[in-house]
């Protein structure tokens, strides 16, 4: 079984319980790795052409403008092989209730049929939001589990409930 951990962050101003800071790893880039870690995965990072601000206030701005216009932001670089994978562990921030629409982008540029699914959120407070009902959605003949949410703000101590997550889901 061939694992893909693909992953959209934001590196720059993020909210953490109340107040901005400056992280220079996103906090989804941070969970990315332990499952990668967990699993001997390949790692993709999930990249857009056109970069979004690194002000926090900007970035909510721009991802508030691009969900309710449903826009499919272009993906820079080489996207991997789908067909080479069984298993994606698919992780994103949680943007105005789902996943940011670079995610949207990627599960739309390829067929995952007869795939397993396996998204994790980092947010602080939204939980999953919509997204998993979204991924369904979006790739209707793929077995979806149940999301992790992870508050950004204690993803650097997530590991263990990230490998937890993972084994419980065959990983």
């Amino acid at each position: 079984m061939k694992t893909l951990i693909a992953y959209f962050s934001h590196t720059g101003e993020n909210y953490f319980g109340g107040s901005i800071r400056k992280i220079s790893k996103g906090n989804t880039a941070v969970v990315a790795e332990f499952a990668q870690q967990a699993t001997g995965g390949d790692l993709f990072e999930i990249k857009t052409v056109k970069t979004y601000p690194v002000n926090y206030k900007e970035c909510c701005d721009e991802a508030q403008k691009e969900g309710r216009a449903n826009a499919r932001p272009e993906l820079a670089g080489h996207l991997p092989n789908i067909a080479d994978y069984d298993t994606i562990v698919l992780g994103y921030p949680c943007w105005w209730g789902t996943m940011p629409q670079a995610v949207f982008t990627f599960l739309e540029s390829a067929d995952f049929s007869g795939k397993k699914i396996l998204p994790f959120c980092t947010h602080e407070g939204s939980g999953m939001g919509r997204s998993e009902s979204d991924i369904k959605k979006l790739c209707p003949h793929t077995e979806v589990v149940r999301g992790l949410a992870i508050s950004g703000s204690s993803c650097n101590s997530a590991e263990s409930s990230v490998k937890k997550w993972l084994a419980s889901n065959g990983l």
